[in-house]
């Protein structure tokens, strides 16, 4: 797949718009931050992971990545658990977890400390990670965004003990997992949200580990689900219902993050195989929120830099919250110096 388009790069300035001293807030009416609907730790994570990737010195990204890292940081129990949820008023409304929130927080801190410019980023980003890791989550989605994080700690430390540690119990629990039938491969009975990251830590944790049987696993499930979401000549993702044997295409309404965590999935198959297929997928998912959809509608605002927040059969949301926005430009980044943000 071969994609033409104008060469700019990405912008930070809706998220700019969306984030205060304390963090990203998690909602927006059309571009206006929703206050009352205060921050969360998921959003703050993807942010991390998206000033933590920034390579075009793109304006505002050091000060956002500082930021989301305080958030991080904060939102940490002496357990190693994590908060999700902090209301305008900056008092956590939930008891600490190892859901999403504690998955994603070490995805996050992993990214920064792997692949971050900003070094005191960096020495602040390891002590919460270290503690964070050595809690375990019996959610799959959970672990396999952990999972993301401890992979890219190992990569810059490979002799990080926690962190293998971590990848060790994981690929115990990925092993476990149903190998599915001819028809449906997905080891889980539907399809549901951010479906490419349970690939994703397969291939991630394989190749952490040199388990060559994981990695393969991964990549396959990877394959499928890529086909179970395609649709002629784009993505017909997974919509917020879910999808399951038989159903039909096309769905509404489609999310971002499904495509963002496909885009994640492809660009680590594309790099551990080093097959152009991969690539594809890539171009495939970015030409996603360019309008290649089931409705042919832009879902980036480009007067603004936001995400729409999902399509509907009638087009995009006008909304562009913090999750939407974080997945686009996400997605996009594998294709910075080519796409439009």
């Amino acid at each position: 797949m071969s994609l033409s388009l104008p060469v700019h790069r990405p912008t930070l300035r809706h998220l700019l718009r969306l984030t205060d001293d304390r963090g990203v807030f998690e909602h927006a009416r059309g571009t206006v931050p929703l206050l009352s609907h205060g921050y969360c730790t998921d959003d703050n994570a993807r942010l991390l992971v998206v000033c933590a990737r920034d390579r075009d010195s793109t304006p505002g990204a050091v000060d956002l990545g500082r930021i989301a890292a305080r958030f991080l940081i904060d939102a940490q129990h002496d357990s190693g658990r994590f908060h999700n949820r902090l209301n305008f008023s900056r008092v956590w409304t939930d008891q600490p977890s190892v859901e999403d929130c504690w998955g994603r927080a070490l995805w996050g801190l992993g990214t920064a400390i792997s692949t971050s410019k900003d070094d005191d980023l960096q020495q602040g980003c390891r002590p919460v990670f270290d503690a964070g890791v050595k809690c375990r989550s019996p959610h799959l989605r959970s672990t396999c965004f952990a999972v993301l994080g401890a992979a890219e700690v190992v990569s810059v430390a490979p002799l990080h003990h926690e962190a293998r540690r971590f990848l060790l119990d994981a690929r115990e629990m990925l092993a476990r997992l149903p190998t599915g039938g001819a028809a449906w491969k997905w080891p889980e009975p539907r399809l549901t949200y951010a479906n490419a990251v349970v690939a994703d830590a397969m291939i991630a944790c394989g190749e952490a580990l040199s388990d060559e049987r994981l990695l393969s696993r991964g990549l396959s499930l990877l394959e499928w689900l890529v086909s179970t979401e395609t649709l002629g000549d784009h993505l017909s993702p997974t919509p917020n219902t879910g999808r399951g044997p038989g159903d039909p295409q096309p769905e509404f309404d489609q999310q971002p993050i499904e495509v963002a965590s496909l885009a994640e999935a492809a660009a680590r198959a594309a790099r551990v195989t080093r097959e152009r297929r991969w690539d594809d997928v890539v171009d495939l998912c970015v030409s996603w929120f360019m309008g290649n959809n089931d409705t042919g509608d832009m879902m980036i605002d480009v007067e603004s830099g936001g995400g729409s927040d999902g399509l509907g059969a009638h087009g995009p949301s006008l909304n562009q919250g913090a999750e939407s926005t974080l997945a686009m430009i996400s997605t996009l980044q594998f294709r910075s110096s080519t796409w439009l943000v």
